[in-house]
């Protein structure tokens, strides 16, 4: 009888190439997790003292995230490595890959390929543009009077793109980090995907709660620059439907 093709062991550079990816991914996971906790801090303090707090704490967490090397080395280069390995693992691993319908799979894709794009763009890449109307927003005028001109401007498409964001990403990293612990540490028994996926949710209900604290604040800010960040705001094609 004719062996099963699907029995027939899988070449070993599947195998070697599988492993290197799946350390990249898990590798880089530490940076992404450290960004996410010094980066959503930030509002998670207007629950204490609004959007003056925020900035505040947004500021701090500029010295880690936002310095020539921390933006490239400690935030995009981990983006970048952890979701190009996961996706190449999909092409080269010797196992059937996770199925695309599963949580961790749905809250990464939709992660890198909806929501963090235009996180990205309406927060880091327009601002800095030099044309008028905007004609590059300073970082002191890049604060949470920006978000608040989002949550202002489009209340209901600016809570759906950011709650959609931090809930995606915690569950993601809720699953995650089940996958991490049982590959490298085996012998020590985790929290349940049930029990690491309430303490996820939980863990992002300060983030929600300081924007809906933020949402109900009144512009502190010049007319001239709410005008600026709305053009901003605007170049993404979301805040222009």
């Amino acid at each position: 009888m004719a062996a099963d093709p699907a029995d027939k062991p899988a070449p070993h550079w599947r195998t070697r190439t599988s492993s290197v990816l799946t350390t990249l991914a898990h590798g880089s996971a530490p940076f992404i997790t450290t960004f996410l906790l010094v980066h959503l801090s930030a509002p998670a303090a207007a629950n204490l003292g609004g959007s003056a707090l925020s900035t505040q704490f947004m500021l701090v967490g500029r010295e880690y995230y936002q310095t020539v090397f921390g933006e490239r080395y400690l935030v995009f280069a981990p983006l970048l490595i952890h979701s190009t390995s996961a996706i190449l693992k999909r092409l080269f691993s010797p196992h059937p890959p996770r199925p695309l319908s599963s949580a961790l799979s749905v809250t990464g894709y939709a992660t890198a390929f909806i929501f963090l794009p235009i996180h990205i763009l309406t927060h880091r890449l327009a601002p800095a543009d030099l044309a008028p109307p905007i004609a590059s927003l300073s970082p002191s005028e890049l604060d949470y009077e920006y978000v608040k001109a989002a949550l202002r401007g489009w209340p209901v498409r600016s809570k759906v793109l950011y709650a959609a964001l931090v809930v995606g990403v915690a569950l993601h990293a809720a699953d995650g980090f089940g996958i991490i612990w049982s590959t490298w540490i085996p012998n020590l028994e985790t929290p349940g995907r049930r029990a690491r996926r309430a303490l996820a949710c939980a863990a992002v209900i300060p983030v929600l709660t300081g924007l809906a604290v933020l949402a109900r604040e009144p512009l502190f800010t010049l007319v001239s620059t709410a005008a600026r960040s709305r053009a901003a705001l605007t170049q993404s094609f979301v805040y222009r439907l």
